[in-house]
């Protein structure tokens, strides 16, 4: 499951990742708050908070996420991940030739931080 979360700037994009992640997660949610971010901003940060239940994606979720990031390749300014999953910090360095913008991982004690670091120089 994808949830949009409010709080930040609207150059900020704040999503909840839980459970297992679908290609409907990505259709209904994800890709709609992407669209509706680039419309406003012409690049956006994404802050992404990994619960630790989050289990996965299907297929067609990881196929819609390549899709959704290569569309909009130089308009990714920064990406948080806050998560405490060891893995998923593992997948996202190994893979972080393909991620498009400056990301870094952080741990969940380190949310002030990461929050911190996604506001950084960010007016409006």
């Amino acid at each position: 499951m994808i949830e949009a979360l409010k709080g930040f700037p609207t150059k900020v994009l704040v999503l909840s990742w839980k459970g297992h992640v679908t290609k409907h997660d990505y259709e209904t949610v994800l890709i709609p708050a992407v669209e509706e971010a680039l419309k406003r901003q012409g690049k956006v940060r994404l802050y992404y908070l990994i619960d630790t239940d989050f289990s996965g994606f299907e297929y067609g979720a990881m196929w819609e996420d390549f899709k959704v990031g290569m569309e909009h390749l130089l308009r990714w300014e920064r990406i948080a991940v806050v998560t405490d999953l060891e893995w998923v910090g593992f997948t996202l360095r190994a893979f972080s030739f393909v991620i498009p913008g400056v990301f870094k991982v952080f741990r969940v004690d380190e949310r002030a931080k990461a929050r911190k670091w996604i506001l950084e120089d960010v007016t409006g």
